[in-house]
């Protein structure tokens, strides 16, 4: 692959809440990346943290969220190769008994790597959908990588990868 570090790791917030209770609403955060120049970000971790679900006695809810370099009009999963990550929060609840689960991106690999995903367009999307749930849910999250510098050819495969597989 031909890039080459230009940053120290730099850690990006983010917060999005829904618009309504269970809907699925998305927010683009914006990297400041130098397309002139062929930069890309390097994600190197990422931290979803979504909002715990509602307990209603006799309904399963949940909290989902993702980060994905192109916009999407639903939920990603991992099989979406613009899905950097994934986390969900459920409560499964029946007979007055209830149990919690929950699934991150952490599990996904147990080795370190030199990075988990690239971003060559100047953004990423984070959403949020909770399923019901009487309130709108929340994530918090936080991407970690660098700036790259990309030779001509790598940084137009990446930027045709990314924008033909959105």
């Amino acid at each position: 692959m031909g890039f080459k570090k230009t940053s120290d790791v730099i850690a990006v917030s983010f917060g999005v809440t829904e618009s309504a209770a269970n809907t699925y609403t998305q927010e683009e955060i914006a990297l400041q990346l130098d397309v002139l120049n062929n930069e890309i970000f390097v994600v190197v971790a990422a931290d979803l943290n979504p909002e715990t679900p509602e307990l209603v006695p006799g309904v399963t809810t949940a909290t989902n969220a993702t980060i994905s370099s192109t916009s999407k009009t639903s939920l990603p999963n991992l099989s979406d190769s613009n899905c950097v990550a994934v986390s969900q929060l459920a409560i499964r609840s029946a007979g007055g008994e209830a149990v919690s689960f929950s699934r991150a991106a952490e599990e996904a690999y147990a080795a370190q790597l030199d990075y988990i995903a690239l971003i060559a367009t100047n953004n990423f999307f984070v959403a949020v959908e909770g399923a019901n749930n009487a309130a709108a849910r929340s994530v918090t999250g936080r991407l970690w990588g660098y700036r790259a510098r990309a030779d001509a050819t790598t940084y137009a495969a990446l930027v045709q990868s990314e924008v033909l597989s959105a």
